[in-house]
Order: structure tokens, then C-alpha cells, then sequence
């Protein structure tokens, strides 16, 4: 590798659905309300009777805690049986090794939003110490965004906070007492210091903008020789990696739905909650088989 993190640029998007270019395709999801879904984001408003099976996926400390429909696993299955699945999410790695995902192992994973790839389930530190350096080069050091957060962040409604792979951090707060503003005001304050700020359920990240899931991407599209990448994401910090794609998706509900972000070959499905990742699945099967 060289001496700077690579970056993805679009590969000429041909738009959800159409064909794609001949060669291998290869699909770059995010995880945590895209595909899988605590019990709180699960979004189920239809009738009792009528609530889709789910298929457990991550176990923490002796309770189930994410989820997606058994036809969403039977959907991954086939998709990762077809082409090549690279999960992508912002979790550490110790959070993302929680996760079962239907279907075989993933030969590459993205953790810590880009800080780590994992290769046959194993950290590539070549990767992440070129990471670092370019995080170390482009951002103010995480203590002082570390220390802000802390100070500024009111007890009432702070619940936990955390430095994530020494690369980040995030709060954890109750979201019904977080005040309106607090969120765009903290963005306003990293910005100039190279961070970049997301409220993703009931966790506000603050993350360097040099600390990207499409610059690890990239490398994944380097090494499997790839000719068109499909991709799905629900947050901002999803929007680089949704850029470097070919096609991508987005669910109804999150930070993507909320600002009314969009770009020409990023299509909403139009469903919220853990039907949603289903939809995803199904799109991308479509894609890939049609």
C-alpha cells in the first residue's frame, strides 16, 4: 500500500435494477438498522398475526439482541452463496464478531467505520496502522473531541460514553431528552477539527472524516478485482460508501431518510424497520441474479 488511505470513486452508476457491467460484483452492506435490528428499531406496527418471523443474529451477555425476517436469512444466504458479501459497519470488531449472519462466512469485513478489515475473519494491521496514519495526519487528536463530548453532554440524559478502537467515540443518551440542537451545535464544532458527527438511534458518533468505509472498500475492491460494487446504509456515515457504489438502497427510516439525502443511483425502498433490510436483500438478489 502506499502512503495514503485509497479512496473509491464511482464506477459509472448504471442505477438499481438495470444491468450492471460484465465481471464480478460484489455487495458492501451496513449491518445495524440496514440489515440487522435491535428490538427497539425492529418497527413492527402491523398487526400481531401479521409480524414476519425473526431469526435471531447476535447474542450479548446471554440475551438476543438483533434481529432480521427468516426471509431476509434466506435472502442473504442465497446472495452471499452468489457473490461476494462484505459486511461493513462501524461496530468494533469485537461487536461485529457477536454477529451470526445467515449464509457462508464473509472472506472480508469492514469494522470501526474503515479502521479495520478483516480478511477470513483475522485484522489485517498493515491496513490499520496505514489508517492511522492517515486519520493522524487529516484529524485533531480523539482525546480533544473525546474530552468535548464529555463536557458538554448533560448527565440527565448521557447514559453511557465510549472510545471505540481508539479511533472514535460515541454517547449513548436517552432520546427523549436529548435537547433539539445539541447535535447540529457538536457538528458545527468538529467540523473544523476534521471530525464528522452521527445520531444513529440512541448514539451519537463523533469520527474522523479521514476514517471512511469506502476507503476500506476500496482496498477490498483491489484485492477481489471487482467491476461493480452494490451497497446499502442507513446513516451519513454510510453516505461515502453508497457513493462508491455502482447501485445502492436506503430504508425509510434513519439519518439518510431524515435529511432527504439522495444521489442519483441510491434508490429508497420505501420501508421502515426490519422489513426493510428484507426489501434491501431482495433488490440486490434481483440484481445480481437478473
Amino acid at each position: 500500500m502506499n502512503g495514503s488511505v485509497p479512496t473509491v470513486s464511482p464506477h459509472g452508476p448504471t442505477g438499481p435494477g438495470g444491468p450492471g457491467p460484465t465481471g464480478r460484483t460484489l455487495v458492501a452492506c451496513d449491518l445495524d438498522r440496514t440489515l440487522i435490528y435491535s428490538t427497539a428499531a425492529l418497527a413492527l406496527t402491523m398487526s400481531d398475526e401479521r409480524a414476519p418471523r425473526l431469526l435471531c443474529v447476535e447474542v450479548h451477555e446471554s440475551r438476543p439482541l438483533s434481529f432480521m425476517t427468516e426471509v431476509a436469512g434466506g435472502l442473504l444466504a442465497q446472495l452471499a452463496d452468489t457473490v461476494p458479501f462484505v459486511p461493513t459497519t462501524t461496530r468494533t470488531r469485537k461487536q461485529y464478531r457477536r454477529v451470526r449472519l445467515p449464509g457462508p462466512p464473509s472472506r472480508y469485513a469492514i469494522c470501526a467505520n474503515g479502521g479495520h478489515l478483516l480478511v477470513d475473519g483475522r485484522t489485517d494491521h498493515d491496513w490499520h496502522a496505514e489508517v492511522r496514519r492517515g486519520v493522524a495526519a487529516s484529524a485533531a487528536p480523539l482525546a480533544e473531541v473525546y474530552a468535548h463530548l464529555v463536557a458538554t453532554a448533560d448527565p440527565e440524559w448521557l447514559r453511557k460514553e465510549r472510545i471505540a478502537e481508539n479511533l472514535f467515540a460515541y454517547l449513548v443518551v436517552d432520546r427523549t431528552l436529548l435537547p433539539a440542537g445539541w447535535v447540529k451545535e457538536l457538528a458545527a464544532w468538529a467540523d473544523p477539527l476534521g471530525w464528522a458527527v452521527s445520531l444513529q438511534g440512541r448514539k451519537i458518533y463523533a469520527v474522523p472524516r479521514g476514517l471512511t468505509k469506502s476507503a476500506a472498500l476500496a482496498e477490498v475492491v483491489r484485492r477481489t478485482g471487482a467491476s461493480e460494487v452494490l451497497a446499502a446504509g442507513d446513516s451519513l456515515l454510510d453516505t461515502d460508501l453508497l457513493l462508491a457504489a455502482d447501485a445502492g438502497w436506503t430504508p425509510a427510516h434513519g439519518e439518510l431518510a431524515d435529511t432527504g439525502w439522495t444521489a442519483p443511483h441510491v434508490v429508497g425502498v420505501g420501508v421502515t424497520g426490519v422489513r426493510a433490510g428484507e426489501e434491501i436483500l431482495r433488490r440486490m438478489l434481483a440484481r445480481v441474479t437478473g
